[in-house]
């Protein structure tokens, strides 16, 4: 019964498990954005507020606020689908209504209701049309970041076999000189072998004459001893 439990919610947690990696994303590219786009705020600040102010308002700040949903958040969903398989639209749509709930939410929270209505009409659908180019490239760099795992796990797999079929090689040619070997073995005649090497004899020592002499002529037992002089 526990199996059968485990089979029936392993699907509903790989759901659940990608969307909380979408709403992650989303949230992750958005903490990005936001820095990125004070930065550089600060640093055109001075250029830009030369520009006309229609050019400023329904062009540079719809990009820069939304900088998230057009730079980060396409990097980010490319470096993921390289490493797990995503579905593209469904990763792109989720990350950006993720930043874009967050974005709406804390305006709303610093300006209320009224700063939506003095924005304008016009200002909000820039902005959406912005996210909504955020979502396409996103959705492409999803399809890309697939595309090059799968390139990836490709050119592995043709290494793989390469190195697999040197191996076998190999091992073909080590057998073949081993039956060589056991052939040649066999060609030998039985009664050829190594030859046996005489080991040297040593050299009995030289007996002396006077010794020799001496042993011959043995004296009786009884024959007395002559006295020294």
């Amino acid at each position: 019964m526990s199996t059968q439990k485990k089979s029936v919610l392993e699907p509903l947690r790989i759901r659940i498990r990608r969307v909380q990696f979408t709403v992650g994303l989303g949230f992750l590219a958005l903490v990005i954005g936001t820095a990125l786009t004070l930065s550089l705020w600060t640093r055109l600040s001075g250029p830009v507020e030369a520009l006309p102010s229609w050019l400023i308002d329904f062009l540079i700040a719809p990009v820069l606020r939304h900088l998230w949903a057009l730079a980060v958040l396409p990097v980010l969903c490319y470096g993921a689908a390289r490493v797990i398989e995503l579905n593209p639209w469904a990763t792109a749509l989720g990350a950006a209504a993720t930043g874009l709930f967050f974005t709406l939410a804390i305006e709303f929270t610093s300006n209320g209701i009224e700063g939506w209505l003095a924005a304008g009409a016009l200002s909000l659908l820039l902005e959406l049309a912005v996210v909504a180019g955020g979502v396409v490239l996103s959705q492409r760099a999803v399809v890309r970041g697939r595309a090059a795992a799968s390139k990836q796990e490709t050119t592995a797999q043709e290494q793989a076999s390469a190195r697999k079929d040197e191996y076998a090689e190999f091992l073909r040619e080590a057998e073949l000189a081993g039956e060589k070997i056991a052939q040649r073995e066999a060609a030998k005649p039985e009664g050829q072998g190594a030859p046996v090497q005489s080991l040297p004899v040593p050299e009995q020592p030289a007996v002396p004459a006077a010794a020799s002499e001496e042993g011959s002529e043995q004296k009786p037992p009884g024959e007395p001893k002559a006295p020294a002089a």
